[in-house]
């Protein structure tokens, strides 16, 4: 006998804040009437650490330190044992969004060291000879904004030569002027980030302009922290040899789940920075960082 189990949320964006309630329908199909054991709704957050293949046997007390760190979990019956009429049913549900103590809950984020996630899980239990059907259901949650307005002052940069680091042979870099600015470093994450860049002067043609999204992922605790970096997107903002001179728009949007504001606790941070990114012609890559704190306001 075929019956499918799926989960609802009122929300079609599925993005929750701490106070609210998470409300959906479990919806049953079947074709026919079906005898089943209890169905049962559980919620659930997470924090997720992971080392990086350079960090696993470097420190012992790493291994206590990337334990999952739970947020929240609660479980509530939605029906007792009994049977389920043929066709379509569907069973409301509504779960506070509370946590327990001291504890906070994070922003949802997909990174690759450090995941953040919440879901909802149905589970009905059925006879022996019928296997138990269970669904999962992310839901995301967005940390509540804060009330002051970030202080957004403009960065200006100029990158030539001499201001360059992690150079062995100075003297064999071509000449080149790059002036440019940020609008802010201090971002709000629902808006883009903004700002120019401009070629006044290179001996030899640029091949590419780029922009480079990073996240800096931290994990450990007081006797050793792995710190890694890891891109997030990457926009070309020029091709070619360029017009020298000429003002070039920076526009980044920063992309959903994949980040998060700026998140710094006992066990783990999440940071980002941004790179610009000007590949010369013959392949030689010249990069400016610069941090950002984003924010949700």
């Amino acid at each position: 006998m075929s019956v499918t189990l799926d989960i609802r949320l009122k929300r079609a964006n599925k993005v929750y804040h701490e106070g609210e309630t998470v409300s959906g329908v479990i919806v049953l199909s079947c074709k026919e009437a079906m005898q089943h054991h209890g169905i049962s709704l559980s919620m659930e957050g997470i924090v997720n650490l992971q080392l990086s293949s350079k960090s696993v046997g470097v420190f012992e007390a790493f291994y206590n330190s990337v334990k999952p760190i739970p947020l929240i979990s609660s479980n509530i019956e939605v029906a007792k044992a009994g049977k389920i009429p043929g066709g379509k049913t569907e069973i409301p549900f509504e779960f506070p969004l509370h946590t327990k103590g001291n504890k906070v809950l994070y922003e949802t984020y997909h990174g690759v060291f450090v995941n953040i996630q919440y879901t909802l899980r149905c589970d009905m239990k059925r006879s022996l000879l019928a296997k138990d059907l269970s669904r999962n259901c992310e839901f995301i949650v967005h940390s509540l904004p804060q009330k002051a307005k970030p202080v957004s002052a403009p960065v200006d940069f100029t990158i030539t030569p001499d201001t360059l680091q992690n150079i062995r042979e100075r003297s064999s870099l071509p000449k080149f002027l790059i002036r440019g600015h940020l609008d802010a470093t201090n971002c709000e994450i629902s808006r883009p980030l903004t700002g120019e860049v401009m070629v006044e002067k290179s001996d030899v043609p640029i091949k590419s302009m780029e922009l480079q999204l990073v996240r800096v992922e931290t994990c450990g605790c007081a006797e050793g922290y792995a710190r890694d970096s890891t891109e997030i997107q990457n926009i070309q903002i020029a091709e070619g040899d360029v017009c020298h001179g000429l003002s070039i728009p920076i526009y980044m949007i920063f992309p959903r789940l994949f980040t998060c504001p700026t998140l710094e606790t006992t066990n783990f941070k999440v940071e980002f920075e941004i790179n610009v990114v000007v590949v010369l012609h013959d392949d030689h890559l010249i990069t400016e960082n610069f941090p950002l704190k984003l924010c949700r306001t």
